[in-house]
């Protein structure tokens, strides 16, 4: 076979893996005539390819494979190394766009086209079940079905993330948690609820001491609403009366003064 460097042989199926069917949703439609890349956001369901071929379980487009015959072991391997060279941008995985990049080493298959190869001779001596298959990018022969698999693809990428999600979450819980306010009078830390009470704007302003937690904060309270009451009740009581005359009031004569005068 004869590959020209502008023309990578397997392009034709991953444009052809990038159609819409001429009965597409409008909306749809008008998305992938929108940019280039706005197929890449269309899912491979609502796609052409999809219409001739069952779902297969795993991501990428239609898997093209190349069976060299009547070569030399020499020209089969300068044609594969043409091919992974003039072709890379169709067959090869990118990186997923995650938070935890560093984290992260899946690949995305999902827009590439699993490309295998392999010989006649090999297929006629030892079975297309065998290791006979090389996929691109890959160094080594296995069986079709295991150069089909993506073992470094979206699962292993959704396993990562879900792990470096759950470091991070640990992360960030460890230094709010070494943020939490300590409590001047007692020294416990401040409860999640008092720790709001005191940074929220509408409830700052009743909060009281800022310094002090919740506990402290009740007993305060608690002093303050027995003392208002002790306060209201005195004001309420009515007056003690005099043990004697008030000062400057005349007496007024009695019968036994009367009789004495008499």
């Amino acid at each position: 076979m004869v590959f020209r460097p502008d023309r990578w042989p397997g392009c034709a199926g991953r444009e052809w893996g990038r159609l819409l069917p001429k009965d597409a949703d409008k909306s749809k439609v008008d998305l992938v005539r929108s940019r280039p890349d706005a197929i890449e956001h269309v899912d491979h369901d609502k796609r052409l390819w999809r219409r001739f071929y069952p779902p297969t379980g795993r991501e990428g487009l239609v898997p093209v494979a190349f069976v060299f015959a009547d070569t030399t072991a020499a020209k089969v391997a300068n044609a594969v190394k043409v091919l992974e060279g003039t072709g890379r941008r169709y067959w090869a995985p990118r990186r997923y766009d995650s938070l935890y990049e560093k984290a992260v080493t899946a690949l995305d298959y999902r827009q590439a086209v699993p490309v295998v190869t392999t010989t006649l001779e090999k297929l006629q001596e030892h079975g297309a079940d065998a290791a006979v298959w090389r996929r691109l990018g890959r160094d080594g022969e296995q069986t079709l079905t295991a150069a089909l698999d993506n073992p470094d693809g979206h699962a292993l990428y959704r396993a990562q993330e879900a792990r470096a999600e759950a470091r991070d979450k640990q992360r960030r819980a460890a230094e709010r948690e070494a943020r939490r306010p300590v409590c001047s009078r007692c020294g416990r830390k401040f409860s999640d609820e008092r720790w709001e009470e005191i940074t929220v704007h509408r409830t700052a302003v009743r909060a009281g001491e800022k310094s002090v937690c919740g506990p402290c904060r009740a007993d305060d309270v608690a002093r303050e609403e027995t003392g208002a009451e002790a306060a209201r009740l005195q004001a309420a009581a009515p007056p003690e009366p005099q043990d004697g005359p008030a000062a400057g009031s005349r007496r007024l004569p009695g019968p036994s003064s009367a009789r004495s005068r008499g």
